[in-house]
């Protein structure tokens, strides 16, 4: 069995995707794989379902979604994957079963390589993790507590590991093909000063500098009118040397 949540919501068995269509059920399934390995109480289920005020009968309804998804994730059998623990339920998962896994160990093994120096591994593992994801992570399912702060997160998460992969490019020389794709994430993340920091270098690294100081110039100009702040630290200190053509800047290649 397969597991995909970096995305809409999806179980695949071998070959064959599994159907699970009405909207309560999703959410149960979701909740269970995003605490995986892990009891959730029936109190959280029906939170995550109904919210607040939930329906008089919401418990016996809960019992009857995890019994359909028994059926389903059993192959017919039964309980399947699915175990009663109280105070409410587990959904056991195998090794690399779930998506997130999977994107959660390529992100480790890109940090070994950046950390160690190599960077076309480090690159092509980001570069895998990210490819994992189908669209925003059950943005048809957000309204609970747990999906909705595990879906914050994990955006979060997929925007870092998009920064460390433009990093992986900088530091093997990529500058010039990484401009046109650090374009459409500044405008995409218009508040995520990294990506600006990320642009600035590449156009000074592919002979742009004024073009680099004009991306300064716009993301202070976003930043005071959406926060009121200045641009942080390292922003203004890449803006500064590239007023001095520092030296440090320029792109030297490994090894």
């Amino acid at each position: 069995m397969r597991y995909e949540i970096l995305g809409t919501l999806r179980a695949v068995d071998g070959d064959k995707s599994l159907s699970v269509r009405p909207p309560k059920m999703r959410v149960v399934l979701a909740t269970l794989l995003i605490r995986a390995d892990q009891v959730v109480s029936v109190d959280q289920l029906v939170t995550e379902v109904w919210g607040a005020t939930p329906p008089r009968r919401a418990t016996a309804a809960l019992y009857v979604y995890v019994s359909q998804l028994r059926k389903l994730l059993g192959g017919g059998t039964g309980e399947g994957p699915i175990l009663t623990s109280s105070p409410g339920y587990i959904l056991r998962t195998g090794a690399d079963e779930l998506d997130l896994q999977i994107f959660q160990r390529l992100v480790r093994e890109g940090r070994a390589g950046l950390r160690a120096g190599r960077y076309e591994e480090a690159g092509q593992a980001f570069e895998s993790a990210l490819a994992l994801w189908r669209g925003p992570a059950l943005s048809e399912l957000c309204n609970g507590p747990i999906i909705n702060g595990f879906a914050i997160w994990l955006e979060e998460m997929r925007l870092e590991c998009t920064e460390l992969m433009v990093e992986t490019g900088l530091r093997v020389g990529r500058h010039r093909e990484l401009v046109s794709f650090l374009q459409a994430l500044v405008r995409e993340h218009s508040l995520h000063e990294a990506f600006y920091r990320q642009l600035m270098l590449a156009l000074y690294r592919s002979e742009r500098r004024a073009d680099a100081l004009m991306v300064y110039q716009s993301a202070r100009t976003i930043l005071r009118r959406e926060l009121g702040l200045e641009p942080g630290r390292q922003l203004r200190e890449l803006q500064q040397s590239i007023l001095r053509s520092g030296e440090a800047l320029d792109f030297k290649a490994a090894g």
